[in-house]
């Protein structure tokens, strides 16, 4: 997930808030045969969120809240209408998810976790990539990437030292940028896994109502896939320049042993970890929905004592909470008013009266990805994810036929630090030389895309609404 509390200086600000202001008067003004004033206003405020969570000029949640008192001024919505998006079952899976990644970095289960991997798979450097890839990714499908990927860099830095890296802190060792950019690269594709992988993901599930499980069955080969692709990949762009150290099994065993031994809270995590992926699993059998789960996981880690509520409230992101709230009322308000179904018919024409599907397909995940380098991930999807509802259903396809696949192509940011805070981050290590990112990047994105394809045009096919 990307950082979503960001905003420009005081400057940039006023300039980025007097342009959004200007072009959706401008939309305002201009007639649009065929659309009703509500819809008409609908459109002029999407113009204006999108410049500004474009533009940053203020926090993303702080758009959001305008958006909400926005609506009853235009006549768009009534307040209580509005506010609605807050309802959404997602925002308590929402919530859930943080506590649960909040307990699980604090119990130390993560640490314990990816070097477990080192100890089964050995550390040559091509299973010590394998191990930054996989565990990074693994634990993203279950908590948020920004999360997985710092608790872990510590130890992917580590690893590249035992390795015997020569200065990596100048980008001068292949090595440790195949590692750093292995593990951002990680968390950002497991999580297509699963619905609370990605907020693109939740974004899609909140519009298309696709069971977790049914999510899974598609998303979690197609985000092991990825995974496999970037180790193979990185392995060749970036050649190692290091080679297996002898003692290096021996390191990694005293690195475990400074652990000691699994504690009450590890245990108590990692168990109250497996019986959410269970509940989760399982949930079209025990009539206990997504929802409901990630909020039981979280009762059962406060009041087990892995966490207090403290601990809770202040790692829980509320300005993300307060954005989607905000840009699923927006959804709302083009779906309700006929704004989105009034742009899809444009879009209809200019391709042709009955447009192949895998053609729009291709476009749509195309416009996410090209944009997704520069804005936020969340944001974005907040925009194309009810258009490709609204074009699906204009079509007579099913509901997450293109909503899915714009999810996921949201999140394959690869390509600059600016795409994702967990590139970002890379990049901040000296690891990474700003061209190593694109280089690495765009043919993991391309890969990507055609395997996105490959799996809901296949696999995916019967889940999709």
């Amino acid at each position: 997930m990307k950082n979503t509390v960001k905003g420009g200086n005081s400057t940039d600000t006023k300039k980025g808030f007097i342009l959004s202001i200007l072009i959706a008067l401008a939309v305002y003004i201009i007639p649009m045969p065929g659309l009703k004033a509500s819809g008409h206003a609908a459109l002029s405020l999407l113009v204006f969120a999108v410049s500004m969570w474009a533009t940053e000029a203020l926090p993303l949640p702080v758009t959001s809240l305008i958006i909400l008192f926005a609506q009853p001024l235009m006549g768009v919505e009534s307040f209580e209408n509005a506010v609605i998006g807050f309802a959404n079952p997602i925002i308590f899976l929402m919530i859930g998810g943080f506590i649960m990644a909040e307990a699980i970095r604090k119990s130390g289960l993560a640490q314990r976790f990816t070097y477990y991997l080192l100890g089964r798979l050995g550390a040559s450097p091509e299973r010590g990539l394998m191990v930054s890839i996989f565990s990074t990714g693994i634990l993203s499908a279950w908590i948020e990437n920004v999360v997985a990927f710092a608790m872990l860099l510590p130890i992917i830095k580590e690893i590249v030292d035992l390795m015997g890296c020569r200065d990596p802190q100048h980008g001068r060792s292949n090595y440790a940028k195949a590692m750093i950019l292995g593990a951002s690269f990680g968390s950002l594709a497991g999580g297509f896994g699963t619905e609370i992988g990605t907020a693109p993901n939740l974004m899609a599930a909140a519009y298309t109502g696709i069971p977790f499980l049914n999510w899974m069955i598609f998303g979690l080969p197609l985000s092991l896939v990825m995974l496999a692709v970037i180790w193979f990949l990185l392995m060749r762009i970036f050649p190692a320049e290091v080679k297996a150290i002898e003692n290096i099994q021996e390191l990694i065993g005293d690195r475990v042993q400074g652990l000691g031994a699994m504690g009450r809270q590890e245990k108590l995590s990692a168990a109250i970890l497996l019986f959410a992926i269970f509940l989760w699993v399982t949930a079209s059998w025990t009539g206990i929905n997504s929802y409901s789960v990630s909020l039981i996981a979280a009762v059962m880690f406060i009041s087990s004592g892995v966490i207090t509520w403290k601990d809770a409230q202040k790692n829980i992101d509320w300005g993300l909470i307060i954005f989607f709230g905000g840009a699923l009322s927006l959804g709302s308000a083009l779906l309700k008013t006929g704004a989105a179904a009034w742009l899809i018919n444009d879009i209809v024409r200019m391709l042709g009266s009955s447009p192949p599907v895998l053609l729009v397909m291709l476009l749509l995940m195309t416009v996410a990805v090209l944009i997704t380098q520069v804005m936020s991930n969340i944001a974005l999807s907040a925009i194309l994810v009810p258009l490709s509802m609204t074009l699906a259903a204009a079509q007579g396809q099913p509901a997450g036929i293109y909503a899915v696949p714009v999810a996921i192509a949201c999140s394959l940011s690869f390509m600059l630090p600016m795409a994702d805070p967990t590139v970002a981050m890379a990049y901040g290590t000296g690891y990474v030389k700003l061209r190593d990112i694109p280089g690495a990047g765009i043919p993991i994105i391309i890969v990507g895309v055609i395997l996105t394809v490959l799996v809901i045009t296949t696999l995916a096919t019967p889940f999709l609404g």
